[in-house]
């Protein structure tokens, strides 16, 4: 099968092919809706405790923001690996989501020794690192092919519900401790967060054992072995879209950074600092739905590259002197729209053409690539930021995300037999 190939959309009614998806998908979707409200909660606020609570620097926080996708990376890959060996998809995801809980508690007891808490952090991204290709082997085993694009936009809606209201919950934890409406939060409003963090993402954990069901690929004969792995890495098709995961870790520098960009414009109170994380994320889940059903049926190598354009316009934005409320309101919306079109379709894309017996194994690389790029991509922002100035980081990365652009479209082009 050739990447060309992924993009016929399904012969089947505008209606059918929505049911057609499956209860397994949303089952998944609501998983993620739970866990994804306990992990925003901690997002959203990450960024205002780490740099301006603890006084980190551009730099310091850069790799800590960094850390905080690249810790995934050898357990994606791991997770994927021992996902396919042991066709146990759904333990293995429930293993990573357990860890990511657990590891909300640790911030707790970690005080305000920056080590610490990046080891914390760690741990977090460790279990979602070990969950999430698995997850999205099981949403590729559980829609037909043809509906793929639609199955992980709504996925992604039902994720990005949940990365919506994490946020309001935090907001709403801040005010319930009277630390909205002042420019620092103190210990207790943060510990109050992390501990609903938790309970939040306990719930989840419960909701996966109950409602996610297994689901094994019928054309995978034989359990993979050590040596299928050197033949994937082999696969041109697995290199090229792995390649394509890379130079999108490359061009984004996080959400992090794009908010406290609008933060040190706007002055915003570091108690409202979570209400930038809900307009991307209201965005994201208005979209996400939308951006799946578009890339089945026109191309998801074109919307894939839509989202260049999305992210190039939010450092161009942010380049410029412009500040008030509609300057704010534009960068939010590019940046859900950004995710929308780049999130799910890669996987969507990458999905059907990647070998049965190493589907998971297959995701977990090109997520790996993406997450190891974005470690990179942090540091050398916050560097430059640190080195320089704010300006000229943006337009660094303005210059990376045109180049990452470029180098996409050779990656993802339909290849002739």
């Amino acid at each position: 099968m050739y990447l060309s190939t992924v993009d016929r959309p399904a012969a089947t009614g505008a209606g059918r092919r929505w049911t057609a998806i499956g209860a397994n998908v949303f089952a998944l979707g609501l998983v993620s809706l739970v866990t994804d409200v306990s992990a925003e909660m901690v997002t959203a606020v990450l960024p205002a405790y780490l740099v301006l609570g603890l006084g980190l620097t551009p730099l310091a926080y850069g790799a800590v923001d960094g850390l905080y996708t690249g810790a995934t990376a050898v357990l994606r890959l791991a997770g994927g690996w021992l996902a396919d060996r042991t066709r146990q998809r759904k333990t293995v995801a429930g293993i990573g989501y357990g860890v990511s809980a657990v590891a909300k508690l640790g911030l707790l007891v970690m005080g305000t020794q920056t080590a610490a808490i990046g080891g914390v952090i760690a741990a977090d991204r460790m279990g979602k690192g070990l969950r999430t290709a698995p997850r999205d082997a099981l949403i590729t085993l559980s829609a037909p092919p043809g509906l793929l694009g639609r199955a992980f936009g709504v996925h992604r809606t039902l994720d990005a519900a949940g990365a919506f209201l994490g946020p309001l919950v935090a907001l709403g934890v801040l005010t319930a401790t009277g630390s909205a409406a002042v420019t620092a939060a103190s210990r207790d409003a943060f510990d109050a967060v992390f501990v609903c963090s938790f309970c939040v993402a306990a719930f989840g954990v419960l909701l996966l054992v109950l409602f996610v069901k297994e689901h094994r690929d019928p054309l995978a004969a034989s359990r993979p072995r050590a040596r299928d792995l050197a033949a994937l890495a082999a696969d041109p098709r697995a290199r090229r879209l792995t390649a394509a995961g890379c130079v999108l870790g490359l061009a984004t520098i996080g959400d992090g950074f794009v908010y406290l960009l609008l933060q040190r414009r706007s002055g915003l109170a570091i108690g409202w600092f979570p209400m930038l994380a809900v307009g991307t994320n209201l965005t994201y889940l208005l979209l996400a739905g939308l951006a799946g059903a578009t890339a089945d049926r026109l191309g998801r190598q074109r919307v894939l590259l839509g989202g260049y354009v999305l992210l190039a316009a939010i450092y161009l934005v942010l380049a410029t002197p412009w500040q008030g409320t509609p300057m704010i309101a534009i960068v939010l919306l590019l940046n859900g729209a950004f995710y929308a079109s780049t999130d799910g379709v890669l996987m969507a894309l990458a999905g059907p053409v990647l070998p049965q017996t190493l589907r998971t194994t297959g995701l977990a690389m090109i997520q790996t690539g993406q997450a190891v790029a974005y470690l990179g991509s942090s540091v050398l922002f916050g560097l430059v930021w640190q080195r320089w100035d704010t300006t000229t980081a943006v337009l660094v990365a303005f210059t990376l995300t045109l180049l990452a652009g470029v180098a996409t479209a050779v990656l993802v082009r339909p290849r002739a037999r």
